[in-house]
C-alpha cells in the first residue's frame, strides 16, 4: 500500500491563537503589525516565544530576551503567554484532523502527523484534500496552518517548511532532488546548528551533498549511530510509523529560570523544593516512578554542572526526590558562585506498580503519611489548577512533617478525644 503523510503546522501558533482571539473581541490584528509573545521585559528571564511576520523585518528572533526585541523595534505590541488558549486551540485544530484520519500522531502543541494511506476511496486526491484541511481550519477557528504531503513523516514535515504561510506543499520521491537536496545542509530535519557547522566544515554545504556521501564517510563525521539516520534522511528514507497513542515518557524534568541570582543555600532549598514537587507531580500524574534523580544547575557565567544518584527503590515521592536532589545539589554548588538556573530530573522510569518492601517498618509509616500527603495535594491541583497549593518552602527541612511536631498534633488530638468522652 502506498503511503501518503500529512504534517500539519499551525502557522505563528501562539502569536496566531492570540490574534484571533482579540480579532474577535474587535481588536487590532497581531499578525500585521510588528509583535511578538513574550513576558514582562523588565525580567531578565522574559523571551521572545513567537513573532509576526512584520517583526521578522526587524530581526528580531524567537529566544531573544524580551528587552533585545523592544530595542530593535520600539513600537513592538507585546503579549503575554495564555497557555490555556494555546491549549483549547491545540485540541480544536486536532479534532478538525481527526474527522479526516483516525491514525492522527500530536507531534507538539501546534503540530501533528496524518496517515492518509488506504483513504484513496474517500480521499482520492491528497492534495484536494490538503486544501480542503487547511482552509477548513481557517475559516472554523480563523488561524492558519501550512500543510506537507509526502510519502513518509520526514518529507511531510519537510514539505510543510518549504514556504509559508497559508500554504501546501508536496514531497513525494520523485521531487526529493529538485525540491530537498538543493536546500542548505541545516535545514535537513534533525541537523542542529552545531552539526551544521562541522558538516559544512568538510565542504558539506547542501542536503544533495549529503547524499552523495557513502554511509563510511557520514559515519566518519557524525558518528555511527547518528551518522546512519543523516544517512538515510538525507535521501529522503524514513520507515517511522504516524503513532496515535503518545509513547510512554522516559523521562521528566522540570527546570526553572531565576529573575534574581540565587545567591544562599536557604534560597536555594526553597526553589529545589519547588522544582522536585513539580517533577514529582508530573512522574505521579504518568502513574510512574523512577530510579534515578539528577539535579543540574546553570551558573551566573553560564557554566553548567550536574549530579546524578540511582535509587535503591524507584520513588515517586515528593520528600524523597527533594531529599535527594538537596543532597546532591549540596555536593554540586560551592555555596559562592550566584545561580541562575536549577533543574531536576527523574530518569529510569517503570511503570510495574510493585515498591519494595524496607526492612524497617517506621520507614514505611513515614512513606504512607508522605503519599497520604502527595495524593491530597494532586487531587487539589487536579482539580483546581497547579497554582492552588504550594509545599512549605520555607521550612529548612520542607519535605518532611517535623516528628517533634506532629508527635505534640498526635497528643492534643487524643487529648481531645477525651475531653469530649
Amino acid at each position: 500500500m502506498k503511503r501518503i503523510i500529512f504534517h500539519i503546522d499551525v502557522n505563528s501558533a501562539f502569536l496566531s491563537w492570540e490574534a484571533v482571539r482579540r480579532v474577535r473581541r474587535g481588536g487590532e490584528d497581531l499578525r500585521l503589525i510588528p509583535s511578538c509573545i513574550g513576558g514582562d521585559p523588565s525580567k531578565r528571564t522574559s523571551i521572545v516565544l513567537a513573532k509576526s511576520i512584520p517583526a521578522k523585518k526587524f530581526n528580531i528572533k524567537t529566544g531573544e530576551p524580551v528587552s533585545m526585541a523592544l530595542r530593535k523595534c520600539p513600537e513592538l505590541v507585546i503579549a503575554e503567554p495564555d497557555f490555556s488558549l494555546y491549549d483549547k486551540c491545540s485540541k480544536a485544530f486536532i479534532k478538525i484532523c481527526k474527522d479526516y484520519t483516525p491514525v492522527v500522531e500530536q507531534f507538539s502543541i501546534d503540530e501533528c502527523f496524518l496517515d492518509m494511506s488506504g483513504m484513496e476511496r474517500i480521499y482520492p486526491d491528497p492534495i484536494k484534500t490538503a486544501y480542503e484541511i487547511k482552509d477548513k481550519i481557517k475559516g472554523e477557528l480563523g488561524f492558519t496552518v501550512n500543510v506537507g504531503v509526502g510519502s513518509n513523516k520526514l518529507c511531510a514535515k519537510m514539505a510543510s517548511d518549504f514556504e509559508k504561510p497559508d500554504k501546501v506543499h508536496t514531497l513525494f520521491e520523485n521531487e526529493i532532488p529538485d525540491k530537498m537536496w538543493r536546500l542548505p545542509v541545516g535545514e535537513l530535519i534533525s541537523v542542529g546548528r552545531n552539526t551544521a557547522a562541522k558538516l559544512e566544515k568538510s565542504y558539506i554545504r547542501t542536503i544533495g551533498d549529503l547524499a552523495r556521501l557513502s554511509l563510511k564517510n557520514i559515519q566518519s563525521i557524525a558518528g555511527n549511530k547518528f551518522g546512519e539516520q543523516l544517512y538515510f534522511y538525507s535521501r529522503g528514507i524514513d520507515e517511522s510509523p504516524v503513532v496515535d497513542v503518545p509513547p510512554k515518557a522516559k523521562g521528566y524534568s522540570v527546570e526553572t529560570s531565576f529573575e534574581d541570582n540565587i545567591i544562599t543555600r536557604k534560597q536555594a532549598h526553597r526553589a529545589l523544593l519547588s522544582i522536585a514537587d513539580s517533577v514529582a507531580f508530573r512522574i505521579r500524574d504518568d502513574g510512574a516512578r523512577a530510579y534515578c534523580v539528577a539535579v543540574n544547575i546553570r551558573t551566573n557565567d553560564f557554566k553548567n554542572k550536574s549530579h546524578q544518584r540511582r535509587l535503591d527503590n524507584a520513588t515517586d515521592l515528593t520528600s524523597e526526590i527533594y531529599d535527594v536532589s538537596r543532597a546532591l545539589f549540596d555536593e554540586l554548588w560551592d555555596g559562592n558562585t550566584p545561580l541562575r538556573l536549577m533543574g531536576v530530573s527523574l530518569t529510569d522510569v517503570t511503570r510495574d506498580g510493585a515498591e519494595q518492601i524496607s526492612l524497617f517498618s517506621g520507614s514505611d509509616k513515614n512513606k504512607d503519611t508522605e503519599r497520604v500527603i502527595d495524593k491530597t495535594v494532586d487531587n487539589l491541583r487536579n482539580r483546581f489548577g497547579t497554582a492552588i497549593i504550594s509545599r512549605g518552602a520555607g521550612m529548612e527541612n520542607a519535605s518532611r512533617i517535623d516528628r517533634k511536631h506532629k508527635a505534640q498534633f498526635e497528643n492534643n488530638r487524643r487529648d481531645k478525644g477525651k475531653d469530649k468522652k
